[in-house]
């Protein structure tokens, strides 16, 4: 299966080289939402830093935040925060560190479109994934997009498998939108789903949309640009039909900049605001409070200043929106809060 090669090379070509050249290690695992940013940084922040190697691992924000409990990697990665039972768990003082915001984005296999976009209103949306809709030429799905000659094609819905910040992402707002979805299924990192096949990773939703028509699946966004995939542009809560964009991203975010929580624990789906993107949510780094002095920590501190800082620059380019500079800066000095000892 061709899936997202560049990013599955990554993960082996850092683990590798990162211990062959003897440079400190430092270990994080997690979201496969983030991933591609993730790996860009590995790369770039060793210009930096050529005595220091990043290993991120992406196996999913729950894995992720399981290992980082369990205290296998130095920090763990998640596009859902942890819960305050997660936290309890841990028990140690974790920090959240937003690191980019991203769409979460309804990417589909037809080719009888030739990649032309669809718009989905969000009752389409929830009722395509409660198997609702089974077929892609349903009078409501053609309601929504005038002009287009819509299949008769079966729809096939691909979710994920594993613990996913991606599915807690795209439930959230579910659960926003549809009351059935809430009672019948709910929002987590995993869920029941009512319908459809499933797969490990955004690579592999992507890789099961790109070798099946007539499948549906929610992936990031440059999962579905760096596979040629069409993806849908989605009614918000304005209703507005908005295309997911850095701009449309940063647009669902505005409101929960001004009441933002000290923790930076938030929800941006279905947010309020004309252009706002409703599939949208920050992705976050795991650190500890406290940390063992050490190179290691010292390291691993140097890395997340720098990713807030001169690390956002390449966010734009793999279509996740950087942190505004206000957001930047509060980070920055939660950052300062870590302590060795």
């Amino acid at each position: 299966m061709k899936l997202l090669k560049l990013c599955i090379f990554s993960v082996a070509f850092f683990s590798a080289v990162g211990s062959a050249n003897g440079a400190a290690l430092i270990n994080g695992a997690g979201a496969t939402f983030p991933s591609p940013l993730y790996m860009r940084w590995s790369s770039e922040f060793q210009k930096v830093r050529s005595d220091v190697r990043i290993n991120y691992q992406s196996i999913g924000s729950g894995a992720g935040i399981k290992q980082f409990i369990e205290k296998t990697v130095d920090f763990g990665a998640t596009d859902l925060p942890m819960t305050d039972e997660q936290l309890k768990v841990a028990n140690e003082p974790v920090l959240h560190i937003p690191t980019v915001l991203g769409a979460v984005v309804l990417t589909y296999n037809l080719p009888a479109l030739a990649g032309k976009p669809l718009r989905f209103s969000s009752d389409i949306v929830a009722d395509i994934y409660l198997g609702k809709i089974k077929k892609w030429n349903d009078e409501r799905i053609a309601k929504e997009n005038p002009g287009v000659v819509l299949p008769d094609t079966e729809v096939l819905v691909v979710a994920r498998a594993d613990g996913s910040g991606t599915t807690g992402i795209f439930t959230d707002y579910l659960s926003k939108i549809s009351a059935e979805w809430k009672t019948r299924v709910g929002s987590a990192t995993a869920v029941k789903w009512p319908v459809g096949l499933k797969e490990k990773g955004n690579e592999g939703v992507t890789g099961r949309v790109k070798l099946t028509e007539g499948a549906i699946g929610y992936v990031e966004l440059i999962y579905a640009k760096n596979n040629g995939l069409p993806y849908a542009s989605i009614k918000n809560k304005a209703g507005a039909f908005v295309e997911p964009s850095e701009k449309a991203v940063t647009a669902a975010a505005a409101g929960a900049l001004k009441n933002m929580p000290s923790d930076f624990r938030v929800s941006i789906t279905n947010a309020d605001g004309k252009e706002s993107y409703p599939i949208s949510g920050f992705t976050y780094l795991l650190v500890r409070k406290t940390q063992v002095a050490g190179e290691k920590s010292q390291n691993l501190l140097s890395f997340l200043k720098w990713a807030i800082g001169d690390g956002q620059m390449f966010a734009s380019a793999l279509h996740y929106a950087p942190l505004p500079s206000s957001l930047a800066k509060k980070v920055q000095a939660e950052v300062a809060k870590i302590r060795l000892q």
